[in-house]
């Protein structure tokens, strides 16, 4: 299948970069001096994490919120998160006057609830599961006439993430290989779609972690499937892709040339390291890039870019890692 007759196309990706241009930050890049010395290489992190909302969510959130019609805007909007993606559309949608239902399971951090109610959004947490709570959504899109913004299988979502990827470009163009955290896949297929559109030599590695890793047994199957939702560091890549998936698996095969996973001692490692030498605070599924590198499970010759692709994490447990903790949420959850 060609990745794009989805139609998430360059001119697609650009035209969202003009619809979003003022509502969202331009994220900056710093040359991380300790990644480039180890690998011998120029290592470049992209600092998403320091969006409005705290990720990259708010990209295609705004995008496809800008997307909708005057009819759709008075019925609200409604989606199913494992925490960035509520935030960024509760964020989108209170900037256009829209009302907006968060759906969720158990499984998320409290520290994310809060973020998505401190932006004037509803929460509902429902069941153990993304899939779960997306019954809910369905509910409220039958009975209310809700418009749901799913949290990356979406056209506007998918176009609003490549943005990132023409940002980057701009800012490091001399890039060879691009690491991005995979969930879903709206960020790796959007900006995968970008980047390879405007320079297809880059190669593009899908970074996620080993407890619930969707995307990657989904590839594996060559077809979507169920996968179990576990306790992880990094829990917003956390939860399925669709068993009636449209766009992000047909997109991550086509265009990602590889997904490594990282193990839970390697995502703390990473957490560390980026507080430690980078001066930043990531959460654990933004800072999956970095683990890999640290684990040395990526090989480079040339000039390598890693997305940061968020920064909501507990604050009590981000001490706890960067203090030496052996942060074990697979027993804390159970």
């Amino acid at each position: 299948m060609n990745a794009f007759t989805s139609g998430i196309t360059i001119s697609a990706i650009e035209q969202a970069r003009k619809t979003i241009d003022t509502k969202v930050l331009r994220t900056p890049v710093q040359l991380s001096a300790s990644l480039s010395d180890q690998l011998g290489v120029p290592v470049h992190l992209k600092l998403e994490h320091m969006q409005v909302t705290g990720s990259f969510k708010l990209r295609g959130a705004t995008n496809a919120v800008a997307a909708l019609s005057d009819a759709e805007k008075q019925r609200g909007v409604i989606g199913v998160s494992t925490g960035n993606h509520g935030r960024g559309l509760a964020y989108a949608a209170r900037a256009a006057g829209v009302r907006c239902i968060i759906c969720m399971s158990q499984l998320v951090p409290q520290a994310k609830i809060d973020g998505i109610k401190a932006q004037g959004a509803e929460v509902r947490i429902v069941g153990k599961s993304q899939d779960e709570a997306q019954l809910e959504v369905d509910r409220l899109v039958s009975e209310e006439g809700m418009t749901m913004i799913p949290p990356f299988d979406h056209r506007h979502v998918i176009a609003g993430q490549g943005t990132l990827g023409l940002e980057l470009l701009d800012q490091v163009p001399e890039v060879e290989t691009l690491l991005v955290p995979v969930s879903g896949g709206g960020l790796i297929s959007g900006v995968a779609a970008a980047v390879k559109a405007r320079k297809p030599e880059v190669r593009i590695i899908g970074i996620s972690m080993e407890r619930g890793a969707a995307m990657h047994a989904c590839l594996k199957a060559g077809k979507p499937v169920l996968v179990e939702e576990l306790a992880t560091l990094a829990d917003s890549l956390g939860g399925g892709i669709g068993l009636d998936n449209r766009h992000t698996l047909a997109m991550t095969r086509a265009l990602a040339d590889d997904l490594v996973l990282v193990s839970e001692a390697e995502i703390a490692a990473a957490i560390r390291h980026i507080y430690w030498q980078e001066r930043q605070i990531v959460e654990g599924s933004g800072s999956v890039g970095v683990a890999a590198l640290l684990a040395g499970k990526i090989k480079t010759t040339g000039p390598v870019a890693v997305v940061l692709s968020g920064g909501n994490i507990d604050m009590t447990q981000h001490h706890r890692i960067i203090s030496g903790e052996g942060v074990d949420v697979t027993r804390e959850e159970a």
